[in-house]
């Protein structure tokens, strides 16, 4: 691992001691510098574990879930990832350490342009932060062999287990707007499909298709 700032240093060994011992997925997440992914007054807490508020009234996860999300990919090096729910652009800063490469969607245009404007300028080439449209996912970039929601859905997505490819996974919050269980789904090669329930939860609602119903100002 790189020399890391004291907190930085650590949140990845709290995260080694509570999460995962993967040492890809803890080298990712100490490459990344979540500093830089929130606002400059937010920066003294940065490497808390804890989510903290950026953008259009988003959030960028607690590195708990980031660590658990990541490491139930499973990713080996060589694939490509759909991360729905760009967001900040910190969760596919830490894919695109981990895979080949990365489509990453999001609904809200300013906070795609400020997250592929952030990971151009931390160097990062293999993400590509397109503007999330009328269906969900990237149907037509499919088919990939990992998908991860960064928003809660009332149920898994058939659209999304339809753009794994086979013996992909697809890591998404289930559940209601307020509480959410974190959802592994494979897609075996015979086409079944397997789910695996890894803790609670609670993320933002995904809105739109597959997601919830936009509520009322």
């Amino acid at each position: 691992m790189p020399d890391l700032p004291y907190e930085a240093y650590e949140l990845v060994e709290h995260l080694r001691r509570t999460v995962t011992d993967d040492e890809r997925v803890l080298a990712a997440i100490a490459d990344t510098p979540r500093d830089r992914f929130v606002a400059e007054h937010l920066r003294p807490y940065a490497y808390e574990d804890t989510a903290l508020p950026t953008e259009a009234g988003q959030t960028i996860s607690q590195p708990t879930i980031v660590a658990m999300m990541t490491a139930a990919l499973a990713l080996a090096g060589d694939e490509r990832v759909l991360d729905v729910g760009t967001g900040s652009g910190y969760q596919a800063a830490i894919l695109a350490r981990l895979c080949r490469e990365v489509v990453s969607v999001e609904v809200v245009d300013s906070l795609r342009r400020s997250a592929a404007d952030r990971l151009q300028t931390l160097g990062i080439r293999n993400v590509t932060v397109l503007q999330a449209g009328d269906v969900l996912g990237a149907p037509e970039l499919a088919p990939f062999d990992a998908i991860l929601v960064a928003a809660a859905a009332p149920s898994v997505p058939d659209a999304l287990v339809a753009q794994l490819a086979p013996g992909g996974r697809l890591v998404i919050p289930v559940g209601s707007r307020e509480v959410q269980e974190l959802t592994r789904v494979t897609l075996q090669e015979d086409g079944r499909r397997t789910e695996e329930h890894l803790g609670a939860c609670r993320f933002v609602p995904l809105i739109g298709p597959g997601g919830f119903e936009s509520e009322a100002p």
